[in-house]
């Protein structure tokens, strides 16, 4: 394969696209990932881009990862939401005992998610924890087969915490039959990825299923598994709002070329204001594009040459991200507002990626928030970096 021909994985992924577009307001009525589109994005590999391939996983470079979310997000930012939520709580895999990794990531169709937030509270019962908890945020766990949720642990009726003072906080990896999936996802934008919230009761969960991405090592090796955690989710996100405002210029360009505003005999592409306005919005895209891309391959070369990837180029990944998610929804907001009356509609593609990228703004790994953390690095300033 040379350098310019696309994998057989993007291609996959670009060949959803007619489908995506067709059944966005079929998705966004449902409020989650369809069933069988789920089925088919399984088979396709999407779910198994970051997992092992000592478990017949994909075991993709960041770069392959962020390309395919990117694609399936040009379509729908809800389905590629789900993919990536999929993929990067596939990671948990390379963290686990290998018998207990192989019963959940073996089955290539199996799909995996849940909730990195403790928000839960395990309590140490010898060789199990005795989780119970409530997690927001459970994007596409109607189609997942197993769930996993943060949970702070305590024993002996006490908060465990850790040496730099943090609350003791584990990953639990339990059946989704053991959940209950509770409707709550309401809301202005990603409708269609069914983030509803998680409950389990008192449920008995080994501790060897179990993990921690802040304080536990992995078990597989392979540059991926070096790769900083959080900036494996981050780049997810980051991806999904990349492709998301590829979908808007798209849908944008296509608009202006048709669209004759009242009165007016030319098209708005045939304005001198929306041409530069288009050609600076793309020049933006291309911009944030390129340089989530270069952060990828600086931090892609040290996880392949090197051994721990400092704190310094973990926190420029991060503002690579926070910067193409903030730059993507300013991309959105402004081709809504190019687009006129027309973009007002429910079922107008520009209203639906405006709603989605300002959906995207509020995760924690690219909020404001994130500004605050690296710029206290770049100042060299006393900084808790473990969820960098």
């Amino acid at each position: 394969m040379t350098r310019h021909e696309p994998s057989p994985l993007l291609t996959s992924a670009h060949g959803f696209h007619t489908e995506l577009m067709s059944r966005a307001q079929e998705i966004e009525d449902a409020r989650r990932l369809p069933a069988d589109i789920a089925k088919r994005f399984a088979s396709a590999g999407f779910f198994r881009l970051v997992t092992p391939a000592a478990y017949g996983g994909l075991e993709c470079s960041p770069r392959q990862i962020v390309d395919v979310v990117e694609a399936i997000a040009e379509a729908n930012a809800s389905a590629a939401w789900c993919v990536m939520i999929g993929a990067t709580t596939a990671m948990n895999a390379a963290y686990l005992e290998p018998g207990h990794a192989a019963e959940i990531y073996a089955d290539p169709d199996v799909i995996t998610g849940g909730v990195f937030a403790p928000m839960g509270k395990a309590i140490d019962h010898g060789d199990h924890y005795l989780v119970s908890g409530r997690w927001q945020w459970g994007s596409g766990s109607a189609n997942c087969t197993w769930l996993c949720g943060g949970s702070l642990i305590f024993e002996n009726d006490e908060l465990k915490t850790l040496p730099s003072g943090r609350p003791d906080a584990r990953m639990m990896i339990f059946p989704a039959s053991d959940a209950e999936l509770i409707d709550t996802w309401h809301t202005m934008g990603l409708k269609g990825t069914g983030s509803g919230d998680i409950e389990v009761k008192a449920l008995r969960v080994p501790k060897a299923r179990s993990v921690s991405l802040v304080t536990d090592k992995p078990k597989v090796d392979g540059a991926l598994y070096k790769f900083p955690a959080f900036g494996l989710l981050s780049l997810g996100v980051a991806a999904t709002a990349l492709g998301n405002a590829k979908g808007a210029l798209r849908a944008f360009s296509e608009l202006a070329c048709a669209k004759k505003p009242q009165g007016s005999r030319k098209t708005l592409s045939e304005r001198t204001n929306v041409q530069a306005a288009f050609a600076r919005l793309t020049a933006d895209f291309r911009a944030a594009r390129a340089y989530l891309h270069d952060e990828i391959e600086q931090t892609w070369d040290v996880a392949e040459t090197e051994g721990d990837i400092p704190v310094e180029r973990r926190a420029a990944l991060r503002m690579a991200c926070t910067h193409m998610v903030r730059t993507a929804a300013e991309i959105c907001r402004e081709t809504y507002d190019l687009g006129g009356g027309a973009a007002l509609f429910n079922h107008n593609d520009l209203q639906r990626r405006f709603r989605d990228a300002h959906a995207m703004t509020q995760h924690i790994v690219t909020a404001p928030s994130t500004w605050e953390l690296t710029g206290r690095l770049l100042f060299d300033l006393p900084t808790d970096a473990s969820m960098v």
